[in-house]
């Protein structure tokens, strides 16, 4: 099967988070700069409320995923979360203090919880299984169009505008109102998920006890992989503290996106093809080399090889994992999958941001990225064993 296959769902889901990516990356690439500059708040500040924010998103991804099983219905969920996140992005630029700020992460981030495990849920409904890798291949190539797009539009404005970030905060509403459209007028759910309803509770031990060891084992290796890979807040942070000039802070992320977008979809459907787990493989050592170059980094060149290789890793990495999640799931435990799925991650993530965040105000970011590359290869250890066991 081709792209030309896939269902206009999974294209209106893709491009429904190219524009809140735009939204939200726009707003991320500046942000941690925006904390630290105008508003003076510490490193470790930034690692936390990064941490919170992500972990807020997928403690609230397990109910939502686990509530659509349960409805038997995803879109509903799917708008609700998108439309949280599009009230969010006016709040950023009217903050004077760490509140607001915190206030709005959490918010958006609940959207982002909302909507996380019924949509890629809905993905899975929709396609057949060996469509699955080029069908999130797919939805995280437009996903990380918009992750640099977003940048990129970050910079031009900061260069228009002279630096004025809170003028460029105030951009990030258009394309998240275009995103909320998408859904609403385009994706369409299955006729089983829109009829169906599942009357037991999905998240009862005796439900859970249903996911598969092969489940286990991917949510096991992508958690530990999440400790390796903290915020992408790090990478503008490591730009910064090299000496790239303010308002060229944001192509970092643009180039990071870049190999990422064009990665993901070829990742994904080689995946439909070869072994997953070599592909894994490869998507460790890309992260490990990452790490590496971002450790001994003395200038931009250094940090744009590590933005390439950390967007290399992501493209072999994350559609492939969610792919993974939806072999595993059985039908009526979908969303309650990638709910789990994601708040193991969710949880890395906060641990992972957290330590970021102390050892870099501790001991600076070579010592951060070197733990990085530590954890990276502990995951890359349990995927060698968990493949030679055939476990995954």
């Amino acid at each position: 099967m081709n792209r030309r296959n896939l269902p206009g769902t999974v294209w209106a889901l893709g491009f429904a988070s190219l524009f809140m990516d735009i939204s939200s990356e726009l707003v991320h690439s500046v942000l941690p700069v925006f904390l630290v500059t105008t508003l003076g708040i510490g490193i470790a500040t930034v690692g936390l409320i990064e941490g919170i924010a992500e972990a807020t998103a997928a403690i609230v991804k397990i109910f939502a995923g686990a509530l659509s099983d349960y409805i038997g219905r995803r879109k509903p969920l799917i708008v609700l979360g998108y439309g949280l996140a599009m009230l969010t992005k006016p709040l950023f630029p009217l903050a004077s203090g760490a509140t607001l700020v915190i206030t709005a992460r959490f918010i958006d981030r609940v959207g982002k919880g909302i909507r996380g495990a019924p949509r890629d849920a809905l993905i899975t409904d929709v396609t057949a299984p060996e469509q699955r890798g080029a069908a999130f291949g797919l939805r995280q190539t437009l996903d990380s169009v918009g992750a640099f797009v977003g940048p990129l539009l970050a910079l031009g404005l900061m260069v228009w505008m002279a630096t004025d970030i809170r003028g460029v905060l105030w951009f990030a509403a258009l394309p998240a109102l275009v995103s909320v459209g998408c859904i609403i007028v385009f994706v369409r759910e299955p006729e089983r998920a829109a009829t169906a309803t599942t009357r037991r509770i999905p998240l009862s031990r005796s439900e859970l006890a249903r996911l598969p060891a092969g489940f286990w084992w991917v949510t096991l290796f992508a958690s530990v992989l999440t400790l390796a890979r903290f915020s992408d807040a790090f990478l503008i942070l490591r730009a910064q503290d090299v000496g790239v000039s303010l308002p060229w802070i944001p192509a970092v992320m643009v180039l990071m996106n870049v190999v990422y977008a064009a990665g993901a979809y070829p990742a994904g459907l080689a995946a439909d093809h070869l072994s997953r787990p070599g592909l894994l493989l490869a998507g460790v050592a890309a992260l490990v080399a990452a790490d590496v170059a971002l450790a001994l980094a003395d200038s931009i060149v250094l940090v744009g090889v590590g933005g390439v290789l950390w967007g290399l890793h992501m493209a072999l990495t994350q559609g492939l994992l969610s792919a993974m999640v939806a072999d595993h799931a059985p039908i009526h435990l979908r969303g309650t999958a990638f709910g789990v799925f994601n708040l193991a991650l969710g949880l890395a993530m906060l641990l992972a941001s957290a330590i970021a965040g102390a050892l870099w105000q501790w001991s600076g970011p070579a010592t951060t990225f070197a733990a990085g590359a530590g954890f990276t290869l502990v995951a890359g250890a349990g995927l060698v064993a968990a493949a030679w066991r055939k476990s995954i």
